[in-house]
C-alpha cells in the first residue's frame, strides 16, 4: 500500500506542483486548502506524512501543527515556507515539526525530505513494535536516542537474514530482549525461541545442554536426551555469554555453524537442523582471541552481524522514559496506583551513572513501588546510591546549606535502609538520640 501524504496549502498552484511531484513517485495524495479542512481530514483518515504550509489565512501552519501534536504526537509534519521566513520554520520545528521545505521547490529535495520523514516514522514504530509483537513483558526497548534507534534498525535488518547475530554490550543492557525481538520480527516467529546461558555450567553439562546426549554417554545418562539446538529446529537459539564457553565446546559449536549439523554426546549419527543463532557477550572477544582464550575462526563465524547495545549512561535522554515504563509495569503488578516521579526524583534518575544498566534501573523502580505508597515516587524513595550520586556532583554548584542538607539526607536514608526502617537502630548507628533523629526526619521531610 502506497504511503499517503496530506498536502495543506491555500494556493492551488503549490498544491498542484507538490501533488504532481509526489504522485509520480507512487505516493497517495490528499489535499486540503485550509487548516480546518486539514484537521477534519486527519480526524477521519490520518496520513503517513503531512506537508503543511506555514502561512495561511485563518488558521496558520503553527496553529495546525500545535493541534496535530496535541492529538497525535507521532505523525510526521513537514513545514512548507518561503525563503524569507526560514526562522519561522525553525520555530515550528522546535514545536514539533519534523522538517521543512522552502519555496520554490526543488524536486529532489522534496522527495528526499518526504522519504526521510517516512523513514523516521518507520523507526518510531519499530521502537514501539514490541508492544504488539512480543507482548507487555518485552516492551522494555523504550527510547528515541540515536544509539537505541540505530541498534533497533540493525536488529530489524538482521531479523530478515539467516546470518548469525552477535549482540555486544555490558551486562544489563537488554541483550536477551533484543534477541527475542529479532526472533519475533523474523519468519521464524511461530517457532521456538530457546535461550541458553553458557556461563556457570561445566563443559560436560553445557555440551549436553546444547547438543543432547545418547543413553550411556556418561554416568547418569540413563536415557537419550535431545539438546536445545535440536529442540529449536526451525526457530532461534540464543547463546547468552558465549564468551565463557570452554575450548572443547567452542570446537563443537564451530563445526555446527560451518556444517549446520552436529552429533549428540556419545553419538555417531550426524543431526541436521535449521536454526538461527543469536549470540551475546559482555566480554571483549577480540581481546580473548588475541590472548588465545577464544577461537578466532569461531569469532568470525559469530560476528557476521554485530550489534552493539549502548549502556544506559550513553543514552541519558531515555532514562526517565524507561523509568516511567517500569513504574507503570510494577504499579500494575503490585496493584498500586503510582503515576509519576517528582521533578527532583527524575533529575536524580537522569544524573546517575547506572553501572547495572536497565536491570539496575528496573530494580530501583521496583523497590520504590514495593516500599512506597504512591501515587508519586519522591526523591527519598529512590535507592541511596542514586540519591547520593548527583548530590556529590552538584555539591560544588549549590548553596552551602542545601549541600549540607542533601548530605544529611543521604546519611539518614542509608542508615534507615541498613536497619530496615527501624528508627531506634538507625539513630544508634548514626550516634544520635532517637528524638534527635525524629527532628531531623521532620526537618528534612523524610517520611
Amino acid at each position: 500500500m502506497a504511503p499517503s501524504i496530506l498536502i495543506v496549502d491555500d494556493e492551488p498552484f503549490n498544491l498542484d506542483l507538490l501533488e504532481q511531484e509526489l504522485a509520480e513517485r507512487g505516493y497517495a495524495i490528499e489535499r486540503a486548502v485550509s487548516g480546518l479542512e486539514a484537521l477534519k481530514y486527519l480526524e477521519s483518515s490520518p496520513p503517513d506524512v503531512v506537508l503543511l504550509d506555514q502561512v495561511m489565512p485563518g488558521m496558520s501552519g503553527l496553529d495546525v501543527l500545535r493541534e496535530i501534536r496535541r492529538k497525535d504526537r507521532e505523525i510526521p509534519v513537514i513545514i512548507v515556507t518561503a525563503h524569507g521566513t526560514i526562522d519561522l520554520a525553525v520555530q515550528a520545528m522546535k514545536q514539533g515539526a519534523d522538517d521543512f521545505l522552502t519555496k520554490p521547490f526543488d524536486s529532489d529535495h522534496v522527495l528526499l525530505t518526504v522519504g526521510r520523514a517516512l523513514e523516521r516514522n518507520r523507526l518510531r514504530r519499530g521502537i514501539e513494535v514490541l508492544s504488539d509483537e512480543v507482548g507487555e513483558r518485552y516492551r522494555t526497548i523504550v527510547g528515541k536516542s540515536p544509539q537505541i534507534t540505530q541498534a533497533l534498525e540493525a536488529a530489524r535488518k538482521a531479523a530478515t537474514s539467516k546470518s548469525t547475530v552477535l549482540l555486544l554490550g555490558e551486562s544489563g543492557t537488554g541483550k536477551e530482549l533484543f534477541a527475542r525481538a529479532i526472533h519475533s520480527w523474523s519468519d521464524r516467529k511461530a517457532e521456538r525461541f530457546i535461550a541458553i546461558n553458557c556461563v556457570g555450567l561445566s563443559r560436560e553439562l553445557l555440551e549436553s545442554d546444547l547438543f543432547g546426549h545418547e543413553r550411556g554417554a556418561f554416568t547418569g545418562a540413563h536415557q537419550q536426551k535431545k539438546g536445545k539446538i535440536e529442540l529449536a529446529d526451525g526457530g532461534t537459539v540464543f547463546l547468552d555469554e558465549v564468551g565463557d564457553i570452554s575450548p572443547e565446546v567452542q570446537t563443537k559449536l564451530l563445526r555446527f555453524l560451518q556444517e549446520r549439523e552436529f552429533e549428540r554426546v556419545g553419538g555417531t549419527k550426524p543431526i541436521s537442523v535449521d536454526v538461527k543463532i543469536i549470540a551475546a557477550t559482555n566480554r571483549d572477544l577480540e581481546a580473548a582471541v588475541k590472548e588465545g582464550r577464544f577461537r578466532e575462526d569461531l569469532y568470525y563465524r559469530l560476528n557476521v552481524i554485530p550489534i552493539t547495545l549502548p549502556p544506559l549512561r550513553e543514552r541519558k535522554e531515555d532514562i526517565v522514559e524507561l523509568a516511567r515504563f517500569f513504574l507503570r509495569r510494577f504499579s500494575a503488578e503490585t496493584k498500586k496506583r503510582f503515576t509519576e516521579f517528582t521533578p527532583e526524583a527524575e533529575e536524580k534518575l537522569a544524573a546517575y551513572g547506572w553501572p547495572g544498566n536497565i536491570r539496575e534501573l528496573a530494580n530501583a523502580i521496583e523497590r520504590a513501588v514495593v516500599l512506597g505508597q504512591g501515587p508519586t515516587v519522591a526523591l527519598h524513595e529512590l535507592p541511596p546510591r542514586v540519591v547520593a550520586a548527583e548530590s556529590r556532583r552538584a555539591a560544588d554548584e549549590i548553596p552551602y546549606q542545601r549541600a549540607v542538607d542533601a548530605y544529611r539526607r543521604e546519611l539518614i536514608l542509608r542508615a534507615l535502609e541498613r536497619h530496615q526502617g527501624n528508627r531506634t537502630a538507625a539513630a544508634k548507628g548514626l550516634g544520635l538520640r532517637r528524638t534527635s533523629l525524629s527532628r531531623l526526619l521532620r526537618a528534612l521531610r523524610i517520611t
